[in-house]
């Protein structure tokens, strides 16, 4: 049998020879059709959505989402003193909660302070690909409770689980080795679609001076479009963030192009004179390439992230993330205080990219007295196959394993990180969530649901952590002629 690599360049060499052999004809990328993310991404799910969103706040349940609020395609480190990721979180990788600075809670689904939209009961709060490892003096808690009952839901992990978790009742703890099957695709629309966004024309333009950057809009375009070649503030020093020139309701993509972005900022407090907030539903910062991203500061941050690059990892040290947070690769979530991840959608249109092949030159027509053979000559395109069902999904013969308060160690098994699906071309598939399964409604050992009051409800100025400070240029053009082809083979031989 081949090795994988060996299937990726010899698919590589396959569409290398055929881009050139059909130049006449070759497939050409074009950014141009706008949609919105399809489930499980996106805009809220599910009947009870709320109709407004209330800024960060501890009062009653707004309402339910069963669209997933946090996904990691790699790994999900939790350190610092981070407090809460609220709404439904998927990993493709490990769960490690290594809260070094004071250990403690960390709460997941349902948050003290936050949007106050949680998971439908029964619903896998947590999914996880791999281990689930809360180092000694840490805690998770799963689900909670406002003044009108519970909110409960699952813990789903693939690998070992070590550590103390508390799951309100009737959640349980379910080890499944197939418990990252059914995001496969998901990854994959992950990179495509930050790919594809981090290719659009610039709608707008960019100025950043030591204390403020500033996105001047078009005032027309309803997908405003901004690529910043350098970073927004430094590792040290905060700026703030303005935006003018955009028609209301349009989407706002802001492209961080670069191996290293930093965005470190004061902007944002969620609140009714909030711009950032204003715009957040249809705002994403998109890190198309990024190996190393930060987004830090003393804000609730307002907008989705979404990062393409399945190698790259992304660090969140803000008191509130107030948004989507959708990554190809892994995750770390910090800070010096209470920081969150708060649970709100987005619903803006962003680029999908497709395929056309340009025109073949005229040729002459053939003499009277030649046969006239019929060429069949085609541009290589993208594979168009669709992405495998989400909904083939084989679920867990193990029987459930309720948590209870206190230590809840299973027996040591071997955990491989999962490798991400192979990639296809995007037709987007009809989603049916196959994570909601059902509970045995019998009671495990409960926590006593008293979460703490929330570090985001204040804003601390925070020093940031180490990063480069310096943001080379980096251009992102359009893939040229055969060239969809040789990066759809290197997807298949990277994801074999």
């Amino acid at each position: 049998m081949k090795r994988p690599q060996a299937r990726g360049r010899r698919a590589v060499r396959i569409a290398v020879a055929t881009a050139f052999a059909a130049v006449p004809t070759a497939a050409v990328l074009t950014v141009g059709v706008a949609a919105p993310l399809a489930p499980p991404l996106g805009a809220c799910g599910g009947p009870d959505c709320p109709s407004a969103w209330p800024p960060p706040n501890n009062g009653d349940f707004a309402g339910r989402d069963a669209t997933i609020n946090v996904f990691t395609g790699g790994d999900y480190t939790v350190n610092g003193r981070s407090a809460e990721v609220e709404g439904r979180i998927v990993t493709l990788g490990n769960l490690t909660v290594d809260k070094s600075q004071g250990g403690g809670a960390f709460n997941m689904g349902v948050v003290g302070v936050g949007s106050r939209v949680v998971p439908p009961d029964g619903s896998e709060f947590v999914t996880v690909g791999g281990n689930v490892d809360v180092r000694t003096g840490n805690r998770i808690l799963i689900g909670g409770s406002d003044s009108k009952g519970p909110a409960f839901g699952n813990l789903r992990y693939a690998g070992s689980l070590s550590g103390t978790v508390n799951i309100d009742p009737t959640g349980q703890a379910v080890k499944d080795p197939n418990a990252a099957a059914p995001y496969r695709a998901v990854l994959t629309r992950i990179e495509e679609t930050s790919d594809c966004a981090g290719r659009a024309a610039a709608t707008g333009k960019v100025e950043v001076t030591a204390n403020q950057a500033t996105f001047t809009g078009d005032g027309t375009s309803m997908r405003q479009v901004f690529n910043v070649t350098r970073n927004l503030g430094s590792a040290t020093r905060q700026i703030g963030l303005l935006f003018a020139g955009i028609p209301a309701g349009a989407t706002v993509v802001v492209n961080m192009l670069g191996d290293s972005p930093i965005i470190n900022t004061y902007t944002g407090t969620g609140l009714a004179d909030d711009q950032t907030a204003e715009l957040r539903s249809k705002l994403l910062w998109n890190f198309p390439t990024a190996t190393s991203a930060q987004i830090r500061g003393s804000a609730q941050f307002q907008g989705s992230v979404m990062a393409g690059n399945p190698g790259g990892t992304t660090t969140i040290a803000q008191p509130g993330m107030n948004g989507r947070v959708y990554l190809a690769g892994n995750l770390i979530q910090t800070g010096n205080g209470g920081y969150e991840i708060h649970s709100y959608p987005f619903d803006g249109d962003l680029p999908e990219c497709t395929t056309t092949p340009s025109p073949s030159p005229t040729s002459p027509s053939p003499s009277p007295t030649s046969p006239s053979p019929t060429s069949t000559s085609s541009s290589p395109t993208a594979p168009t196959s669709p992405s495998p069902s989400p909904a083939a999904t084989s679920t867990s013969s193990s029987p459930a394993v309720p948590t209870s308060t206190g230590n809840s160690t299973s027996p040591s098994a071997s955990s491989t990180s999962p490798s991400a699906s192979p990639s296809t071309a995007s037709p987007r598939p009809t989603w049916t969530d196959p994570t909601t399964h059902p509970s045995s409604h019998h009671p495990t050992g409960a926590h006593s649901g008293s979460h703490h009051p929330g570090g985001g409800e204040e804003l601390p100025l925070t020093g940031a952590g180490n990063g480069p400070d310096v943001l080379g240029a980096a251009g992102v053009g359009l893939l040229g002629r055969g060239g969809l082809a040789v990066r759809a083979a290197r997807r298949r031989g990277r994801h074999g």
